[in-house]
């Protein structure tokens, strides 16, 4: 019996169970292993001490309604209740209460037994919150086992697809598969979960009514403690109406990229927020580069004008005008800026909206115009001017030889010999100005160019540095031209001089003669020219080249880069008068450290073996065959004359004035059209997205490509079957015939 009672006790303060004993007056007389380790008292600190230390000051009516039961043999079963920890933390329990009899069955004690529950409610929180969670989570949640069966979907699975939970039990999500997502997407996210690994994708389902929907998805495996996979859960997102509006977005911004403007979004700080693909033609700044940067940073605009178009923005709504921007290389740009304030659902300021219009080539248009009229006003001026300087002079130069005759005197004949060659220097200048302010005043001649360039080789190669290198190219019938041959070797020697300051390091002058042909479609490319026979001179160096901020200037009278003593600004000017006078134009062509091409056109003389040439080239151009063909040029002139052109050999033409015009014609007549000959560089759409949109009609589209800039043709895949040419303007009517019939017969 002894023995017994020892196990028992042994048993008893062993237990992870709350043990406790204390008397009806609530001492506690009796504290296990389990009751220190759950309230934090030893036993020695406990027994003697009263029942209502461990409970709350808003529990302690417990112990009295306990005591009540107890005294009348009642036992309480499994009470939750709460108690406190000797450091004042509070402790869950379950308490099972029972009172002590003595052997002649009087109440004389209490036992209590209890455990701490407090994890196990903490669990049961944590699972209530997750089942709430999940029942009321506004994206739809499926969990299927590892063959892909469903064993549960939440609420919302059901309001968004229409099907209830008993409907896709055990069934496999494949039943919502609209058969739009790609089976590569179902491989991968296998692969990924079946590794364990969480994958994110989207799906293209139907729901039970047959209705389209986009869904973001989250997939996930399922682990237990042992490391097995049980399940599989997916968490997704309804995203149909977001994919909606990121098309309608992206649709818009296609559609803005078209536009030949730059468009530009900023915030009110000035960060780029959108940069279509014009912006990207026109500054050289890819999306990714300009998105997110200030646009005074990309533009290289001062902050203060940024500051300045804000304020305009706030106070008026908007600004227009004419701004001055740099590309990413650097290059100079005129635009025509406007800036608009964009306003929230609200009315607050949300952003600017910057259309730029690049008029850099109109501006240089205007500015050849300004400068021919501002030509002709200072040439008149000046052949004033130099009027009454030759009149003074002459006087100053007769007399310094009459001084010298009658007074000897070495010291007086070295100072009137300065002032001599002073004023002859003033007097060849004021030639130079007459022969700029009147053009060809001496009598005019039949003139064989390369008859001048043998008197031109000695004076060349008799005073010029012998690390300038000398040629010639003439061939042996060269047309011939009528004028003054003393102004055509002014004209020779003025370009030969300055394309040798050009080459200060010494270098390659070349001088060539040819023959060429200007019809009417060149000539209306050229604001100079008319049509007819040209004599051709281009004088060509290998030079330092011309500045593009000082090429627009290179005629003007005065106007001079030298040192000075070194140049008068009059050699162009006076180049440039002789051409105009005998009814030439001159062309120039320059790029910065490889060298500078002026080429001089000068009418040839009309006899019969030109004119029997020109016939003969003339009948040798291929015609049409009533085919037809579509112009497409933003250029009216050129539209027009390229139409006439085609039209008068042969040919049935269609013309529009930019992209969108000639696909929308394109779509329309696209049966009848044998031909498409469009310019590359043009507002709304340009040429490469017209032939791009004319391939998606007709794969076997046949195109000529036309610009005006050489450097177009890299936009242009010549390897591409569907482009059989690339123009470059200005082109003669045979060419653009010889090309049309080889783009329809083959070459």
């Amino acid at each position: 019996m002894e023995q017994a009672e020892k196990l028992l006790e042994s048993i008893v303060n062993t237990s992870d169970d709350v043990i406790i004993g204390n008397t009806l007056d609530g001492i506690i007389t009796s504290w296990n292993h389990g009751a220190e380790k759950t309230f934090g008292y030893t036993a020695a600190e406990a027994i003697g001490q009263p029942i209502l230390m461990l409970f709350p000051p808003e529990r302690v009516h417990e112990e009295d309604e306990i005591l009540e039961r107890i005294k009348r043999g009642e036992t309480v079963d499994h009470l939750e209740t709460v108690r406190v920890r000797k450091d004042g933390e509070l402790v869950d329990i379950c308490i099972t209460v029972s009172p002590i009899t003595d052997p002649v069955g009087r109440i004389i004690g209490v036992s209590k037994i209890a455990r701490d529950i407090t994890q196990h409610n903490l669990i049961e929180a944590q699972l209530g919150l997750l089942s709430r969670v999940v029942k009321q989570s506004p994206n739809s949640i499926v969990v299927t086992d590892t063959k892909g069966h469903i064993e549960y979907v939440n609420p919302k699975f059901t309001s968004l697809t229409g099907y209830t939970l008993e409907e896709v039990l055990g069934k496999n999500p494949r039943i919502l598969s609209a058969g739009q997502t790609p089976r590569e997407t179902y491989r991968q996210m296998w692969k990924a979960i079946i590794a364990g690994e969480e994958w994110h994708g989207e799906f293209f389902n139907r729901k039970k009514n047959g209705e389209l929907y986009c869904e973001l998805a989250s997939v996930s495996p399922i682990i237990n403690k042992l490391g097995d996979i049980t399940h599989f859960v997916a968490i997704k997102e309804d995203i149909t109406e977001r994919k909606k509006a990121e098309d309608r977005i992206a649709e818009q911004a296609a559609l803005l990229d078209q536009s030949q403007d730059a468009i530009i979004e900023r915030d009110l700080e000035g960060r780029i927020l959108f940069w279509n693909k014009g912006a990207e033609r026109i500054y050289g700044w890819t999306r990714e580069e300009a998105l997110g940067r200030s646009l005074a940073d990309v533009l290289q605009m001062p902050p203060k004008m940024l500051e300045e178009f804000n304020l305009a923005a706030f106070e008026k709504g908007g600004w227009a005008g004419e701004v001055r921007h740099l590309t990413k290389t650097g290059k100079k740009l005129v635009l025509e800026g406007r800036n608009t304030l964009v306003r929230d659902a609200n009315n607050h300021p949300r952003s600017v909206l910057v259309i730029n219009t690049d008029i850099t080539e109109k501006k240089k248009i205007e500015a050849q115009f300004m400068r021919a009229q501002r030509m002709e006003s200072i040439g008149t001026l000046a052949g004033g001017i130099a009027h009454d300087l030759n009149n003074i002079l002459a006087p100053i130069l007769l007399s310094i030889d009459v001084l010298k005759t009658t007074s000897p005197n070495s010291d007086s004949d070295k100072i009137l010999d300065t002032i001599k060659i002073s004023a002859q220097r003033g007097a060849d200048i004021v030639r130079q100005v007459l022969s700029f302010a009147r053009g060809i005043e001496g009598e005019r001649v039949e003139i064989q160019l390369k008859h001048l360039l043998k008197d031109l080789d000695h004076i060349i190669k008799d005073t010029f540095p012998k690390d300038i290198r000398l040629e010639f190219v003439v061939p042996n019938h060269i047309w011939t031209i009528m004028g003054d041959p003393t102004q055509m070797h002014q004209v020779l020697l003025n370009l030969s001089v300055n394309a040798r300051d050009a080459m200060p390091d010494g270098g390659d002058l070349v001088i060539s003669v040819r023959n060429c042909v200007i019809d009417e479609q060149y000539a209306a490319l050229n604001i100079s020219a008319k049509p007819g026979r040209y004599v051709k001179m281009d004088v060509a160096d290998s030079g330092i080249g011309i500045p593009p901020d000082v090429l627009d200037k290179i005629f003007e009278p005065f106007f001079t880069t030298k040192d000075v003593n070194k140049g008068t600004g009059l050699g162009l000017s006076t180049v440039i008068s002789i051409v105009k006078s005998h009814e030439g134009f001159v062309n120039v062509y320059t790029e910065l450290g490889k060298g500078t091409v002026f080429s001089v056109y000068l009418p040839a003389i009309d006899t019969s073996t030109q004119s029997g040439s020109i016939r003969a080239q003339q009948t040798g151009i291929p015609r049409g065959l009533g085919e037809t063909i579509l112009v497409v040029d933003d250029e009216a002139s050129i539209l027009t004359i390229t139409g006439q052109t085609l039209q008068t050999y042969g040919y049935h033409v269609l013309t529009a004035r930019d992209g969108a015009e000639a696909v929308t014609l394109y779509s329309e007549k696209r049966h009848e059209i044998a031909l498409v000959v469009t310019d590359i560089m043009m507002p709304v759409m340009d040429g490469t997205t017209a032939i791009n949109a004319f391939a998606r009609m007709n794969p076997n589209v046949k195109v000529i490509a036309v610009s005006g800039l050489n450097t177009n043709r890299d936009a242009i895949s010549l390897s591409d079957v569907r482009v059989k040419s690339f123009l470059l303007k200005p082109y003669s009517a045979r060419t653009l015939l010889v090309s049309v019939r080889q783009a329809l017969d083959g070459p």
